[in-house]
């Protein structure tokens, strides 16, 4: 039988949820004046583009935002932004902080933000966050082909996992380093043997999805309205979503509409 919801705190998400939002859509145009101000492009990605697409701007029931840029302006964005992002703000990264999963965020200091899997045993920051994605030329082959990288993606976030002694988490350890090797080493291959005119996508540990997109759904970016303002996006954002969502208009049934996050709390320390 599954844990009963405690209602007090599902109200309480619920109010701290469209605070949390806006704080959210601050950190964006902080980085949006950064990558205006040096040339960096990037643009809408996941339940973003999606929600601009379909909302306007945020999904309703989502808590975070997500951008994505080439894997080279990320460097240039990684090198540039700790010394440009206004009071309150920082970078986490992965070689920055200890933290829970390989991605890039712009982390609000002063807001506490609980999701599944975070480890209170590491100090990394918890704030609200934007979620940064590097993205990759892909060689080009069939989409079949490319859905290794959910495989790829899957061993890489298990062998990452905090494990416990036990025969059954040392199987693991065994069965999915082999796979990610593998795997790895197989894509490699198709990799310096293809062509990457084409196809443009995640980095392969954070290919959960098993998708490309075509470079010329991508470029050359538009943009979208996302809460009354403008902001990058895909060229063809409807090819775009498709490869991400398939029917992207189709809103889910009430049960999947739910808060990501167990805890928010959008601000600690009162400015007032």
């Amino acid at each position: 039988m599954s844990q009963a919801m405690n209602k007090y705190l599902e109200e309480y998400k619920q109010q701290q949820l469209r605070k949390a939002q806006l704080k959210q859509l601050s950190i964006l145009e902080e980085i949006d004046r950064i990558c205006k101000k040096h040339n960096i492009e990037y643009w809408l990605d996941g339940g973003s583009i999606l929600g601009a697409a379909r909302h306007g701007g945020f999904i309703p029931w989502d808590d975070d935002i997500d951008i994505a840029m080439t894997q080279e302006d990320m460097e240039r964005f990684i090198e540039i932004a700790p010394t440009e992002l206004r009071e309150g703000l920082s970078l986490q990264t992965p070689k920055l902080e200890d933290t829970k999963e390989p991605i890039v965020k712009v982390r609000d200091k002063n807001s506490f933000y609980v999701e599944p899997g975070d480890d209170f045993s590491k100090g990394y920051d918890k704030g609200l966050y934007v979620d940064i994605f590097p993205f990759i030329k892909y060689p080009t082959v069939s989409r079949r082909i490319v859905k290794m990288t959910r495989k790829i993606a899957k061993s890489y976030s298990i062998l990452n996992t905090k494990h416990y002694y036990s025969f059954r988490s040392a199987a693991e350890l065994i069965w999915f380093g082999a796979e990610y090797i593998l795997l790895k080493t197989l894509w490699k291959l198709i990799d310096i043997t293809h062509k990457h005119d084409v196809y443009i996508g995640n980095t392969l540990i954070n290919n959960g999805y098993g998708i490309m997109h075509r470079q010329d759904s991508l470029y050359p970016l538009s943009t979208i309205t996302f809460e009354g303002k403008e902001f990058p996006a895909p060229h063809d954002t409807d090819a775009y979503l498709k490869d991400l969502y398939k029917n992207y208009m189709e809103i889910p049934p009430v049960e999947k509409r739910k808060i990501h996050s167990i805890f928010i709390q959008t601000e600690m320390i009162s400015k007032d």
